[in-house]
């Protein structure tokens, strides 16, 4: 992702000023790292929140794609923001494809909302390197659909040994295989019939462009931002 993102900056007309790896963490606290307008942070969830803070300590705004951590820390993310007057751009996913398929998703449960005989679940799956399970845009989309679908009151990841006749939960199944960079699909499944979404990434590039447009449109703006801000379309 990071050799992705620095390319697409560059042919984007942007400098890359300074470029953070475990083996360099030390330059958080260099010149060249508070000269820039915005850092881009795609790691891991062991590390996306210590690298967060230490942006944001440098005065340096945050666009960061990592997934795995918001939830322990998502609160006092907001409140860096709102409060201390930091910025981060959060988001489980930049791709424009995904966020013309969330706006989808949202619309389908609300059509679904009125047809009870329709259960809903969903698979995503992604490369064997992935941390966490399951993937943070399945739980994006499955907020979604727990906005809009009224008889779906939380999600939970897919297990042989769970019971799952609770009606009232949205099954997530996680599926690792090979390098598969990320696929996801929402079943609407009864009696007669079924209807399925699906988004299939073909590779990281779409990521890559959506997480430099969002470092474009951080440049200019402040507090804790996301795909909405971005695509108003998605709200």
């Amino acid at each position: 992702m990071g050799k992705e993102i620095e390319q697409i900056a560059l042919s984007r007309g942007h400098e890359v000023v300074c470029v953070i790896d475990i083996n360099n963490q030390e330059d958080f606290a260099s010149e060249a790292f508070r000269s820039a307008d915005v850092a881009i942070e795609f790691t891991n969830p062991g590390a996306a929140y210590g690298n967060c803070l230490r942006a944001m300590q440098e005065g340096v705004k945050l666009v960061s794609g990592s997934t795995g951590w918001m939830a322990e820390h998502g609160e006092e993310m907001r409140r860096l923001c709102t409060e201390e007057g930091k910025t981060l751009f959060w988001s489980s996913n930049f791709s424009l494809g995904v966020a013309i398929f969330s706006a989808v998703n949202k619309y389908l449960a609300r059509i679904m909302n009125e047809f009870p005989t329709y259960d809903v679940s969903m698979t995503e799956t992604h490369h064997i390197h992935k941390l966490d399970a399951p993937s943070g845009t399945a739980i994006t989309l499955a907020e979604g659909i727990l906005e809009n679908l009224d008889r779906k009151t939380r999600w939970e990841l897919a297990s042989p040994d769970k019971e799952e006749d609770e009606k009232d939960v949205l099954r997530i199944t996680a599926i690792r295989e090979g390098e598969v960079p990320g696929i996801h699909s929402i079943r609407y499944d009864s009696e007669a019939d079924s209807i399925t979404i699906t988004h299939d990434a073909k590779n990281r590039r779409g990521f890559a462009l959506g997480a430099v447009l969002a470092a474009e449109y951080t440049a200019q703006h402040t507090g804790f931002l996301g795909m909405g801000d971005l695509f108003p379309f998605l709200k």
